[in-house]
């Protein structure tokens, strides 16, 4: 090997940490979102890491789970449903925010679970996912509802402080979360609300029933009506879809089961007995 070879080796080998060092940092991305930027619909908020645990938790988020977040941000919820073995895609309007988000789902080693979308959200075919979540404004979540109750019954809806009107959460979430100030220093608590659906399957409509015929009135996952035969009625009450799974109380028989494929079947309980029924659908 020639001196001057010799040294040329010996610079590049001094030069090369620099260069990865440099190529790492083009790498990451220079955008720095804050608090309230605005975007096509929504401004940016961040959710705060208790309530995202608390919004995964109460859907019940893990393996086999298809999660898609409307309105993803930096990406946060996408990349915690990702750590707990789920599939998970973000929806987001703004460029900037998909590219933080894939960076820090790659520094998180979940980028193989965790994929983000630059699109506007109502254009997302939702028909697959299993669990859904988003923090969106009253209006949207109103724009948005017809299509989630299209969805596969059984599928999970988690919303971060915004409500869906008049169809009533199956369950709320209250966590209170410490506020700094931006020097880390302790500002006040903060109280922050969300809303947990399970979309039900639809039963309205008549159905034979043990020799009679029972008719249902559905509103969201609230079910009444009432069971008929030889000229006499009795209503049902109690009643509620959970997915696919349905309870009801006629007289003081307890019902509950399950719809598939045009058929409900369950058991029933009435003075200390249990029993199985079933039922088939005569007209929606």
């Amino acid at each position: 090997m020639s001196i001057k070879n010799y040294f040329l080796g010996v610079l590049f080998l001094a030069f090369l940490p620099f260069f990865a060092f440099s190529q790492n940092e083009t790498d990451k991305p220079v955008f720095v979102p804050e608090e309230g930027i605005d975007g096509k619909d929504v401004i940016w908020w961040p959710t705060p890491p208790t309530l995202i645990k608390s919004m995964l938790d109460i859907a019940g988020v893990g393996p086999g789970d298809f999660v898609v977040d409307l309105g993803s941000g930096d990406g946060r919820i996408v990349i915690e449903a990702a750590k707990r073995g789920a599939t998970a895609v973000g929806i987001e309007y703004n460029p900037d925010l998909v590219k933080l988000s894939e960076y820090r789902a790659k520094q998180e080693g979940v980028s193989g679970k965790a994929t983000f979308l630059n699109m506007d959200l109502f254009e997302y075919d939702l028909s697959g996912a299993t669990v859904i979540t988003m923090y969106l404004l009253s209006d949207l979540n109103l724009r948005l509802r017809p299509s989630l109750l299209k969805l596969k019954p059984g599928t999970r809806i988690v919303s971060n402080t915004f409500d869906l009107g008049d169809w009533q959460a199956d369950e709320n979430i209250t966590v209170t979360t410490p506020y700094h100030y931006p020097d880390g220093s302790f500002r006040h608590n903060v109280t922050n609300r969300g809303y947990y659906w399970i979309v039900p399957a639809d039963v309205a409509g008549s159905w034979s029933l043990l020799g009679g015929q029972l008719k249902l009135e559905q509103h969201y996952q609230k079910i009444e009506g009432s069971w008929q035969n030889a000229g006499k009625s009795v209503p049902v009450t109690y009643g509620r879809m959970t997915g696919n799974r349905i309870s009801f109380t006629i007289g003081d028989s307890e019902y509950t089961g399950t719809l598939e494929n045009g058929r409900m079947q369950g058991t029933l309980k009435v003075s200390g007995e249990t029993r199985n029924w079933e039922a088939d659908r005569i007209e929606n």
